[in-house]
């Protein structure tokens, strides 16, 4: 038997092309990274523009919840991005929080837009309804450490 010679290429073939739940899965990290992404932007332009007066006229408990979001969405993008489920886990808490406020603010006391509250709240869905895949990818795709891990980014 001859041996089988294997095609001219490159000494070492390109790794397969990623699952297409991976990629699904990789899409659905990013979604949630850029509405993460959005409310930071929100609440530190608030404050930039606004300073320490920024919410003013709201109830302190409202303008340290507002505030505390500059710190609260960019460390669910932090944990997305390493791929801890606890990201997908605080990111559903802090939405939530989120628009159960805007909307109790809207309905009582006025003065933010609905709008913001609408897509807030469509968002929402899309976290209620991805959180699962997301957290069995996070669970079961976790990288291995070592310098020859592969990792799905």
């Amino acid at each position: 038997m001859q041996p089988v010679t294997p095609p001219p290429g490159p000494a070492h073939p390109q790794a397969p092309a990623p699952a297409p739940h991976h990629r699904a899965a990789r899409l659905l990290r990013w979604l949630w990274i850029a509405g993460f992404a959005v409310g930071t932007t929100t609440h530190v332009a608030d404050l930039v523009v606004g300073g320490a007066d920024a919410y003013a006229g709201f109830h302190p408990a409202l303008r340290a919840f507002w505030i505390s979001l500059t710190l609260w969405d960019p460390l669910v993008i932090v944990l997305l991005l390493l791929r801890r489920r606890s990201g997908i886990v605080l990111g559903l808490i802090v939405i939530l929080a989120d628009i159960a406020v805007n909307w109790s603010v809207i309905a009582v006391v006025g003065g933010i837009p609905v709008w913001g509250a609408v897509d807030q709240t469509a968002f929402a869905v899309l976290l209620l309804a991805s959180a699962r895949p997301l957290a069995r990818w996070f669970a079961h795709d976790r990288p291995t450490p070592g310098p020859d891990r592969h990792r799905d980014s």
